[in-house]
Protein backbone atom coordinates (compact mmCIF):
# COMPACT_ATOMS: atom_id res chain seq x y z
CA UNK A 1 0.00 0.00 0.00
CA UNK A 2 1.10 3.61 -0.98
CA UNK A 3 0.03 6.36 1.30
CA UNK A 4 1.48 9.11 4.00
CA UNK A 5 0.13 11.05 6.69
CA UNK A 6 0.82 14.66 7.48
CA UNK A 7 -0.83 15.96 10.80
CA UNK A 8 -1.59 19.67 12.52
CA UNK A 9 0.81 21.35 13.83
CA UNK A 10 0.64 21.97 17.56
CA UNK A 11 2.12 25.45 18.26
CA UNK A 12 3.16 25.48 21.74
CA UNK A 13 3.95 29.49 22.37
CA UNK A 14 4.27 31.88 20.51
CA UNK A 15 6.45 32.61 17.27
CA UNK A 16 9.73 35.28 17.70
CA UNK A 17 12.08 36.31 14.92
CA UNK A 18 14.79 38.91 14.45
CA UNK A 19 18.00 36.86 15.28
CA UNK A 20 19.99 34.11 12.77
CA UNK A 21 19.08 30.47 13.47
CA UNK A 22 21.25 27.65 14.67
CA UNK A 23 21.86 24.56 12.95
CA UNK A 24 23.87 21.56 13.64
CA UNK A 25 25.27 20.14 9.91
CA UNK A 26 23.44 16.17 8.99
CA UNK A 27 25.39 13.39 10.58
CA UNK A 28 26.07 9.90 9.83
CA UNK A 29 26.58 8.84 13.36
CA UNK A 30 23.11 10.05 14.60
CA UNK A 31 21.09 12.88 16.49
CA UNK A 32 23.87 16.25 16.26
CA UNK A 33 22.42 18.23 18.94
CA UNK A 34 21.63 18.07 22.17
CA UNK A 35 17.76 18.58 21.72
CA UNK A 36 17.78 16.36 18.71
CA UNK A 37 19.74 13.39 21.14
CA UNK A 38 16.93 14.14 23.86
CA UNK A 39 13.87 13.71 21.23
CA UNK A 40 15.38 10.77 19.81
CA UNK A 41 15.82 9.05 22.76
CA UNK A 42 12.53 9.86 24.44
CA UNK A 43 10.66 9.09 21.21
CA UNK A 44 12.56 5.35 21.74
CA UNK A 45 11.83 5.31 25.26
CA UNK A 46 7.87 5.50 24.96
CA UNK A 47 8.15 2.77 22.39
CA UNK A 48 10.16 0.41 24.51
CA UNK A 49 7.64 1.09 27.11
CA UNK A 50 4.72 -0.22 25.00
CA UNK A 51 7.26 -3.19 23.65
CA UNK A 52 7.72 -1.21 20.08
CA UNK A 53 10.35 -1.83 18.29
CA UNK A 54 12.89 1.21 18.75
CA UNK A 55 13.23 3.85 15.89
CA UNK A 56 16.85 3.42 13.80
CA UNK A 57 17.99 7.03 12.50
CA UNK A 58 17.55 7.56 8.89
CA UNK A 59 20.30 10.88 7.47
CA UNK A 60 17.94 11.21 4.46
CA UNK A 61 14.86 11.81 6.70
CA UNK A 62 17.06 13.93 8.80
CA UNK A 63 18.35 15.84 5.63
CA UNK A 64 14.49 16.20 4.84
CA UNK A 65 13.63 17.70 8.33
CA UNK A 66 15.93 19.81 8.14
CA UNK A 67 15.34 21.76 5.28
CA UNK A 68 11.73 21.75 6.65
CA UNK A 69 13.03 23.06 10.03
CA UNK A 70 15.00 25.63 8.47
CA UNK A 71 12.08 27.19 6.74
CA UNK A 72 10.44 27.05 9.73
CA UNK A 73 12.73 28.95 12.13
CA UNK A 74 13.42 31.19 8.67
CA UNK A 75 9.85 32.78 9.43
CA UNK A 76 9.26 31.89 13.13
CA UNK A 77 6.41 29.55 12.62
CA UNK A 78 4.95 26.11 12.15
CA UNK A 79 3.55 24.83 9.27
CA UNK A 80 4.03 21.43 7.26
CA UNK A 81 4.02 23.00 4.07
CA UNK A 82 4.83 27.04 3.29
CA UNK A 83 3.78 28.04 -0.51
CA UNK A 84 6.34 26.72 -3.19
CA UNK A 85 7.93 24.30 -0.95
CA UNK A 86 7.46 20.83 -1.51
CA UNK A 87 5.01 18.23 0.28
CA UNK A 88 6.67 15.97 2.12
CA UNK A 89 6.94 12.83 0.49
CA UNK A 90 9.11 14.89 -2.40
CA UNK A 91 10.46 16.59 0.47
CA UNK A 92 11.60 13.06 1.78
CA UNK A 93 12.51 11.75 -1.77
CA UNK A 94 14.46 14.77 -2.79
CA UNK A 95 16.69 13.88 0.33
CA UNK A 96 17.54 10.20 -0.44
CA UNK A 97 14.85 8.62 1.36
CA UNK A 98 13.31 4.92 0.50
CA UNK A 99 9.92 4.53 1.54
CA UNK A 100 6.53 3.23 1.45
CA UNK A 101 5.25 5.36 3.81
CA UNK A 102 5.89 9.24 5.40
CA UNK A 103 4.50 11.10 8.05
CA UNK A 104 5.93 14.37 9.84
CA UNK A 105 5.64 15.98 13.67
CA UNK A 106 6.26 19.68 13.85
CA UNK A 107 6.34 21.94 16.95
CA UNK A 108 7.71 24.90 18.40
CA UNK A 109 8.72 25.83 22.27
CA UNK A 110 11.67 27.21 24.53
CA UNK A 111 12.85 23.27 25.10
CA UNK A 112 12.69 19.97 23.83
CA UNK A 113 11.08 18.72 26.79
CA UNK A 114 8.37 21.02 26.38
CA UNK A 115 7.97 19.82 22.65
CA UNK A 116 7.72 15.85 23.92
CA UNK A 117 5.25 16.92 26.25
CA UNK A 118 3.18 18.27 23.76
CA UNK A 119 3.85 15.72 21.22
CA UNK A 120 2.58 12.59 23.16
CA UNK A 121 -0.26 14.60 24.91
CA UNK A 122 -1.63 15.18 21.31
CA UNK A 123 -3.43 12.29 19.63
CA UNK A 124 -2.37 12.46 15.95
CA UNK A 125 1.29 13.33 17.31
CA UNK A 126 1.56 10.75 19.68
CA UNK A 127 -0.07 8.03 17.03
CA UNK A 128 3.38 8.88 14.62
CA UNK A 129 5.52 8.31 17.15
CA UNK A 130 3.79 5.29 18.76
CA UNK A 131 3.10 3.72 15.01
CA UNK A 132 4.48 -0.12 15.05
CA UNK A 133 4.92 -0.15 11.31
CA UNK A 134 7.14 2.72 11.25
CA UNK A 135 11.07 2.03 11.53
CA UNK A 136 12.68 4.78 10.81
CA UNK A 137 12.87 8.20 11.79
CA UNK A 138 15.06 11.73 11.39
CA UNK A 139 14.84 14.59 13.77
CA UNK A 140 16.29 18.32 13.03
CA UNK A 141 15.65 20.69 15.74
CA UNK A 142 16.85 24.60 15.29
CA UNK A 143 17.21 27.45 17.63
CA UNK A 144 16.21 31.12 16.88
CA UNK A 145 15.35 33.92 19.65
CA UNK A 146 15.73 31.40 22.29
CA UNK A 147 12.64 29.06 20.67
CA UNK A 148 12.95 25.69 19.13
CA UNK A 149 11.72 24.81 15.63
CA UNK A 150 11.36 20.98 15.70
CA UNK A 151 10.62 18.64 12.99
CA UNK A 152 10.30 14.81 13.03
CA UNK A 153 10.27 13.12 9.84
CA UNK A 154 9.05 9.54 10.36
CA UNK A 155 9.00 6.66 7.53
CA UNK A 156 8.49 2.96 7.11
CA UNK A 157 11.85 2.53 5.02
CA UNK A 158 12.15 0.29 1.75
CA UNK A 159 15.28 -1.43 1.22
CA UNK A 160 17.87 -0.26 -1.31
CA UNK A 161 18.34 -3.46 -2.85
CA UNK A 162 19.77 -4.21 -6.59
CA UNK A 163 17.81 -6.15 -9.26
CA UNK A 164 19.90 -9.41 -8.86
CA UNK A 165 18.96 -8.58 -4.58
CA UNK A 166 15.26 -8.63 -5.40
CA UNK A 167 15.55 -11.77 -7.37
CA UNK A 168 17.50 -13.93 -4.82
CA UNK A 169 15.03 -12.73 -2.24
CA UNK A 170 11.77 -13.99 -4.42
CA UNK A 171 13.65 -17.28 -5.96
CA UNK A 172 14.29 -17.65 -1.97
CA UNK A 173 10.95 -17.41 -1.20
CA UNK A 174 9.66 -19.84 -3.87
CA UNK A 175 12.16 -22.30 -3.44
CA UNK A 176 10.98 -22.23 0.80
CA UNK A 177 7.11 -22.32 -0.60
CA UNK A 178 7.82 -25.84 -3.08
CA UNK A 179 10.41 -27.84 -4.83
CA UNK A 180 11.88 -25.46 -7.72
CA UNK A 181 14.22 -25.21 -10.22
CA UNK A 182 15.37 -21.73 -11.01
CA UNK A 183 16.10 -20.79 -14.23
CA UNK A 184 18.68 -18.45 -15.08
CA UNK A 185 17.23 -16.02 -17.69
CA UNK A 186 17.85 -12.67 -15.69
CA UNK A 187 17.69 -11.02 -19.40
CA UNK A 188 14.20 -12.33 -20.24
CA UNK A 189 12.58 -12.19 -16.68
CA UNK A 190 13.55 -8.74 -16.23
CA UNK A 191 12.37 -7.95 -19.82
CA UNK A 192 8.81 -9.87 -19.26
CA UNK A 193 9.23 -7.31 -15.71
CA UNK A 194 9.11 -4.14 -18.01
CA UNK A 195 6.17 -5.58 -19.96
CA UNK A 196 2.00 -4.98 -19.19
CA UNK A 197 0.95 -8.13 -20.49
CA UNK A 198 2.69 -11.44 -22.25
CA UNK A 199 6.41 -12.77 -21.87
CA UNK A 200 10.01 -12.07 -23.44
CA UNK A 201 12.43 -14.88 -25.08
CA UNK A 202 11.56 -18.15 -27.02
CA UNK A 203 10.08 -20.21 -23.63
CA UNK A 204 6.79 -19.71 -22.62
CA UNK A 205 5.96 -19.81 -19.55
CA UNK A 206 2.59 -21.36 -17.94
CA UNK A 207 1.93 -18.58 -15.35
CA UNK A 208 2.96 -15.27 -15.37
CA UNK A 209 2.52 -12.94 -12.08
CA UNK A 210 3.44 -9.96 -11.83
CA UNK A 211 3.25 -7.67 -8.44
CA UNK A 212 4.62 -4.84 -6.86
CA UNK A 213 5.31 -4.91 -3.27
CA UNK A 214 7.24 -2.82 -0.45
CA UNK A 215 8.84 -5.88 0.78
CA UNK A 216 10.68 -8.86 -0.07
CA UNK A 217 9.86 -11.17 2.45
CA UNK A 218 6.40 -12.85 1.52
CA UNK A 219 5.07 -13.94 -2.10
CA UNK A 220 1.37 -12.71 -2.76
CA UNK A 221 -1.62 -14.89 -2.18
CA UNK A 222 -2.44 -15.62 -5.36
CA UNK A 223 1.22 -17.00 -6.07
CA UNK A 224 1.37 -19.07 -3.44
CA UNK A 225 -1.73 -20.88 -4.34
CA UNK A 226 -0.42 -21.52 -7.78
CA UNK A 227 2.22 -22.84 -6.13
CA UNK A 228 0.62 -25.48 -3.82
CA UNK A 229 -1.04 -26.88 -7.50
CA UNK A 230 2.10 -28.62 -7.34
CA UNK A 231 2.29 -28.21 -11.21
CA UNK A 232 5.35 -25.96 -11.69
CA UNK A 233 8.64 -27.67 -11.13
CA UNK A 234 10.83 -24.43 -12.52
CA UNK A 235 10.52 -20.72 -12.20
CA UNK A 236 12.32 -17.80 -13.47
CA UNK A 237 12.47 -14.33 -11.33
CA UNK A 238 12.76 -11.10 -12.73
CA UNK A 239 13.21 -7.34 -11.40
CA UNK A 240 12.75 -3.71 -13.18
CA UNK A 241 12.33 -0.08 -11.91
CA UNK A 242 9.30 0.97 -11.02
CA UNK A 243 7.55 2.93 -13.88
CA UNK A 244 6.22 6.01 -12.36
CA UNK A 245 8.01 8.82 -11.13
CA UNK A 246 5.61 9.24 -7.73
CA UNK A 247 7.50 9.64 -4.50
CA UNK A 248 7.07 6.33 -2.64
CA UNK A 249 9.54 3.18 -3.14
CA UNK A 250 8.69 -0.30 -3.87
CA UNK A 251 9.57 -3.53 -6.07
CA UNK A 252 8.41 -4.47 -9.20
CA UNK A 253 8.81 -7.94 -9.37
CA UNK A 254 7.90 -10.94 -12.07
CA UNK A 255 7.84 -14.54 -11.36
CA UNK A 256 7.57 -17.12 -14.82
CA UNK A 257 6.06 -20.89 -13.75
CA UNK A 258 7.39 -23.18 -16.11
CA UNK A 259 5.83 -27.49 -15.72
Amino acid sequence: MRCFGILLATALCSAFCGTPLHAQEPSAQGPGSVAEQYLFAAANAERAQRGLQPFHWDDALYRAAQGHAREMASRASISHQYPGELELAERGRQAGARFSSIAENVAQASTAIRIQDAWMNSTGHRDNLLDPLTDVVGISVLRRNGQLYAVEDFGHRVDDLTFDEQETAVGSLLTAATPLTLLSMPEDARRSCTMDTGYAGARQPWFVMRFTAKSLTRLPEELNNKLATGKYHEAAVGACAPRDSQPFSYFNIVVLLYP
